[in-house]
């Protein structure tokens, strides 16, 4: 009896060790330098940083992440989301050609894109769940397009490296099929490459040219970067502009508002035809309207007016669940917006999952009806409401 309890303590005494070595360790191994290059205006060294600072949005009472690991273990203050949400997937043209532009919702952030004889996806992800290892949160909408169906991919965006924007699987099975070029942030190249699969790094306001007509452009938003918690800030978070001839394609990723200085920004490249902007994940809190680093509808609507796009798709909602805002808050939601700015809220709305929208001919005018009292606007039931 004695050998054995000494033979038990031996054991927990060991596993403590291996432990507490283990939670020393963790820093100095899940913290990687991805990139190595001269300080900037984002960079000082070691971090990426935001240029116009953090703490835009005043925090709510409490640790946000805290606050919702509680909540998805215990679904309080957290308003239930179906557990699958009907799909009828699209089955898009294996090319569009000349001005026109064809735009498919597959789910959260990836859009197919398709101009200019190219088809372009932004944060392509086809995974069943979103987190490290297999684990975080399951898919409650399948794609809006089967992978199978997926024309070639010529060009892949990636905005950043969190889980739900940067499926390394998904990457890994493009770059299989059709050997898609793909850009992506300074030091997710290097990110990337250890599963395997090339990126073309790019700064802030850097191009690269995908044919003679079309470039891609990265462009600044606000967010951050991390795979691990550790490596918090190692790589760089960007939008993106898709340059053509006949008006362009602006991709925000995923961002919270900052100092809403990056629209403008963005629209300096030109006319922007198709905007692909956040609307959800936007609630941690119960009342919230946004976080530092996530827009919810009311701040998507002025990025929108900011850029001066002539149409624009909601996306980031609805697909798996990460906040605690309900399903189809963001949608309801954005209608109402735009209906307080004196906006017709088809210019700027959410789609159903492998709907292909064509979006029309750049035109130089926009129809406005007389805005409401704005701020009276947006404290009505119809947007205060939702929950």
């Amino acid at each position: 009896m004695r050998r054995s309890l000494r033979w038990l303590l031996k054991f927990l005494l060991g596993l403590a060790l291996i432990m507490g070595a283990g939670l020393i360790a963790a820093p100095y191994v899940l913290d990687q330098h991805y990139y190595h290059g001269p300080k900037s205006g984002h960079f000082d060294g070691q971090h990426f940083f935001n240029p116009d600072g953090d703490g835009h949005v005043r925090p709510t009472p409490g640790h946000a992440r805290v606050r919702l690991i509680w909540s998805m273990l215990t679904g309080q203050g957290r308003p239930a989301w179906p557990d699958h949400v009907a799909v009828h997937p699209g089955k898009p043209e294996a090319r569009v050609d000349g001005d026109r532009l064809v735009a498919t919702w597959v789910g959260h952030a990836t859009v197919l894109v398709q101009t200019e004889g190219l088809n372009i996806l932004t944060d392509p992800n086809w995974s069943a769940t979103t987190g490290p290892l297999g684990f975080g949160p399951r898919r409650v909408a399948a794609p809006g397009i089967n992978f199978a169906d997926l024309p070639h991919i010529d060009a892949v965006v990636i905005s950043h490296d969190h889980y739900d924007h940067l499926d390394v699987p998904t990457l890994q099975r493009l770059q299989a099929r059709d050997h898609s070029h793909i850009f992506a942030g300074l030091g997710v190249d290097v990110l990337l490459r250890q599963s395997g699969v090339k990126a073309q790094a790019m700064d802030w306001g850097q191009h690269a040219r995908l044919t003679p007509n079309v470039e891609i452009i990265a462009t600044r938003n606000h967010h951050w970067g991390s795979r691990w918690g550790y490596d918090a800030r190692r790589t760089l978070w960007s939008a993106f502009i898709i340059k053509t001839p006949h008006g362009n394609i602006f991709f925000a990723g995923d961002t919270g508002a900052g100092d809403m200085k990056w629209p403008t920004e963005a629209a300096s490249y030109g006319p922007i035809r198709l905007a692909l902007i956040p609307i959800g994940a936007f609630r941690f809190a119960p009342g919230q309207m946004a976080i530092d680093q996530h827009i919810g509808p009311i701040d998507a609507v002025r990025v929108f007016e900011a850029l001066g796009a002539q149409q624009a798709i909601g996306i980031h909602w609805g697909t798996w669940h990460l906040s605690t805002e309900a399903y189809d808050t963001p949608p309801k939601m954005l209608a109402e917006v735009m209906r307080c700015h004196g906006l017709d809220p088809a210019r700027f709305r959410a789609i159903s999952y492998g709907a292909a929208i064509n979006v029309a001919p750049l035109r130089p005018d926009q129809p406005r009806t007389d805005p409401a009292d704005l701020a009276a606007c947006l404290k009505r039931p119809p947007v205060t409401a939702l929950p």
